[in-house]
């Protein structure tokens, strides 16, 4: 079967969940005999916008959007014309027999549609970018999680939420990417010591000032918020064959706020791959005398993952008992800079350790030597690569109460869970787990049933089977 994946950004470069999963799926698909390609996007601004930089990843074809966000306004964030040619392009080129979105992120609307044109379309939700323009996270500019849909909220949200480049941004980029072309000489990694050309709004939430007409600017933002939910919707379900959510929450969220029917969107669990995140040699918390519990984080480093919640919580353990433990915080430091100082004056003040990113051999170590996860997100996750995996290894894990987090952990059966964004409560687990280390290796004999990769790849395969089969069938 020809299949084109579609995410938002994909490795090397960008190794969060979504693009790792995806990874992981057309390596798997690739491995089964199909011929499997991905169209992608990513930031340069030493390239012509919108240019497809040809690649590959692990044997898989790679074709790479330029998108460096030069929107001329909000609703090129999600219905971008622009780009779709060179989508288009690669229908043409490749004719899959079925296109599975990952995420639209930095793509179009349009996208979906051109590809139901030729083939069956799946899309995988992994959060809410549906119904939620602020990186589909529902958590509001303040900071605040968003339980409902508002979209008079969204407005005062969105009316401060740098989602474009900046002109002054934009110009500088053109100039780079013209020397670029006329002399070969790429100035673009210069560029990114500027605030403005190293993260732009690909992934900055900074809030910009609020002027005197911020009142008029929210109502404004809120009506292109409702618009947008709505033509999302209407879109999405005239050209999406299949909708998975990788969470029940999730589901459960979209069929009340995006007022998805039932049977489109169904339930699929990721899947782990157990061989490698199997169980370690000891149960966690029997640290040999010498030894001192490791309690860990491992994500990117961004303030939705909450890093800094857990090291200032970390902070304000008594010191004996930090004592005979250790904490470590690994992940990519790719956004806000200023977040990332902050992490760092915090880790030293806690007597922390950072790490930066590692690849999954190297997660699947650090789980293995570790006593403690901890997954202190502020958002409604929907299914962390790290809790599947973590419990895997049967490392015990300490997560935020809401969410797929809560659902994947069960309280005090495979692990332990904490007031999402209450640092003074996850303080407070934290003395009680690291006082009481029978309490984490009493969790090591209870590992919970997982889906194994290939479960999850041999599920997937049977949906894509049967849309091609009815599409042919209505031919």
């Amino acid at each position: 079967m020809r299949i084109l994946l579609v995410s938002h950004n994909f490795p090397p470069d960008a190794t969060a969940g979504t693009e790792t999963y995806t990874a992981e799926l057309g390596e798997r698909l690739l491995a089964r005999g199909h011929a499997v390609e991905v169209f992608t996007t990513h930031k340069d601004v030493g390239r012509r916008e919108h240019e497809v930089v040809e690649r590959s990843w692990r044997g898989l074809p790679v074709h790479d959007l330029v998108n460096n966000l030069y929107y001329r306004d909000f609703r090129s964030t999600w219905d971008h014309p622009a780009l779709e040619p060179a989508f288009q392009s690669v229908l043409d080129r490749f004719q899959p027999e079925l296109v599975h979105f990952q995420h639209l992120l930095y793509l179009s609307a349009g996208c979906v549609e051109r590809a139901h044109a030729r083939a069956p379309v799946v899309l995988t939700l992994h959060d809410y970018w549906l119904h939620c323009p602020r990186f589909g996270q529902r958590v509001h500019a303040d900071g605040a999680v968003c339980a409902t849909i508002d979209f008079a909220r969204c407005g005062t949200c969105l009316s401060t939420f740098a989602f474009a480049q900046t002109q002054l941004a934009r110009r500088v980029g053109r100039v780079i990417a013209g020397v670029r072309k006329t002399t070969g000489v790429n100035l673009a990694p210069i560029a990114r010591g500027a605030r403005g050309l190293a993260t732009g709004a690909r992934g900055a939430a900074d809030a910009r000032p609020v002027d005197a007409a911020a009142e008029a600017r929210a109502a404004v933002f809120a009506e292109a918020a409702r618009v947008r939910a709505e033509e999302l919707r209407a879109r999405s379900l005239a050209s999406v064959d299949l909708f998975l959510a990788t969470s029940r929450f999730l589901r459960e969220r979209m069929l009340a706020d995006s007022k998805l029917p039932p049977e489109r969107i169904e339930h699929l669990p990721l899947g782990v791959a157990l061989g490698a995140f199997g169980a370690r040699a000891r149960a966690p918390g029997r640290a040999k005398a010498a030894e001192r519990l490791r309690v860990a984080f491992v994500g990117t480093r961004t303030p939705m993952k909450g890093p800094h919640l857990l090291l200032e919580a970390w902070a304000k353990l008594p010191p004996e008992l930090r004592a005979h433990a250790e904490l470590v915080v690994a992940g990519p430091a790719r956004h806000e800079p200023a977040y990332q100082k902050r992490l760092a004056e915090l880790a030293r003040a806690a007597g922390a350790r950072l790490v930066g990113r590692l690849d999954r051999p190297a997660v699947a170590k650090l789980l293995g030597e570790t006593d403690l996860l901890v997954v202190p997100s502020r958002w409604y996750e929907n299914s962390p690569l790290g809790i599947p995996e973590a419990l895997a290894a049967r490392t015990p894990l300490l997560v935020s109460d809401q969410g797929g987090m809560a659902e994947l952990v069960q309280d005090g059966v495979t692990g332990f869970h904490f007031r999402q964004g209450d640092g003074a409560d996850l303080a407070a687990k934290l003395v009680h787990l690291l006082g009481k280390p029978d309490e984490l290796a009493r969790l090591y004999a209870r590992a919970p049933a997982l889906t194994s990769v290939r479960e999850h790849v041999d599920a997937i395969l049977e949906r894509y089977r049967g849309l091609v089969a009815r599409r042919a069938n209505r031919s």
